[in-house]
């Protein structure tokens, strides 16, 4: 019987278990610290605890609960094992309907309703057509490319950032980091839906931010990892930025001494802007383990060069 750890040192991933039992009632799921673990021949992780995998000789596949694997990977021995993720054809609704509100909360300038309504100040805040509220996408991956397309929609201006450009009605794309300073100087809002890789970790900094028109803002929904927040607090507090929503943050939760929750400017959100079905989740996962036992090729793969 091939046995499936659930394994993660920041969620209870208990939940799954019936899921997975539901999808594929010939597997022995176990959860992470149960000794039994380290027999597992699948690790099904969110966030997994340094080193663990090397405690699990039988282990032949590790597959995140989510569409990213940068928590999954780090300080982990792989040995080459193939690393799957999940991808939830939904999960791009969630994200447009994320970015879009984020978008909002900055063109129709409810930030400067809200903090008006805290000074109790009846001032109306001049308003724009969308066409002139410039938006920035870095990452026209499969969620990057249904945020243009929708924000497109809506008759914003869209820029993208990319190593690709896809074939978008609308969108202009600038490609490579010879272009990135010409695409910053061209966004008012800067959305943030990059995969985590050595060349996009910390990629918002000072240097972005002062690259950027004074009084822009930025979305970061990709990775908290891609966020220098000391960066962005002093951008805020120059002027540069006029104010930031965040999904995503390299400690999570945030700690609840972090500045971040309380920065002028800033809205905190609990890594919340799109989530798989936990039923997609368990079936997936449960498609991927029969694949393995048949020798049949896996779906989902991440290129680990790439690192998604």
């Amino acid at each position: 019987m091939t046995r499936i750890a659930l394994i993660s040192q920041s969620a209870r991933l208990d939940y799954f278990v019936p899921l997975l039992q539901a999808a594929a009632p010939e597997l022995d799921v176990v959860v992470w610290p149960d000794p039994a673990f380290e027999d597992a021949d699948v690790a099904m992780c969110w966030n997994a605890p340094p080193g663990v995998y090397a405690q699990m000789p039988r282990l032949r596949l590790v597959h995140s609960i989510a569409a990213g694997v940068d928590n999954v990977v780090a300080g982990q021995a792989l040995r080459g094992l193939p690393v799957c993720r999940v991808v939830d054809p939904k999960l791009a609704d969630g994200m447009v309907q994320y970015v879009l509100w984020s978008v909002l909360h900055f063109h129709r300038k409810f930030d400067v309703a809200l903090a008006n309504q805290r000074q109790r100040v009846w001032q109306r805040p001049m308003q724009t057509p969308a066409g002139e509220c410039r938006v920035g996408l870095m990452g026209l991956g499969k969620l990057g490319g249904a945020i243009a397309r929708s924000l497109l929609g809506l008759g914003y201006a869209v820029n993208g950032w990319s190593r690709s450009a896809p074939d978008i009605e609308g969108l202009t794309v600038f490609s490579g980091p010879a272009a990135f300073d010409d695409f910053l100087a061209r966004t008012d809002v800067l959305v943030c839906v990059l995969p985590l890789t050595d060349a996009t970790r910390g990629i918002l900094g000072q240097r972005t931010f002062d690259a950027l028109p004074r009084g822009a803002a930025v979305v970061n929904c990709g990775r908290g990892e891609h966020l220098v927040a000391p960066d962005l607090l002093a951008a805020l507090d120059s002027g540069q930025l006029r104010g930031a929503v965040l999904d995503v943050f390299a400690s999570e939760p945030l700690p609840q001494n972090d500045p971040l929750w309380q920065a002028p400017g800033v809205i905190v959100t609990p890594h919340m802007a799109t989530m798989a079905s936990s039923a997609v989740v368990a079936q997936q996962v449960a498609d991927n383990v029969r694949r393995l036992d048949a020798g049949q090729p896996l779906l989902n793969v991440v290129d680990m060069h790439r690192g998604y």
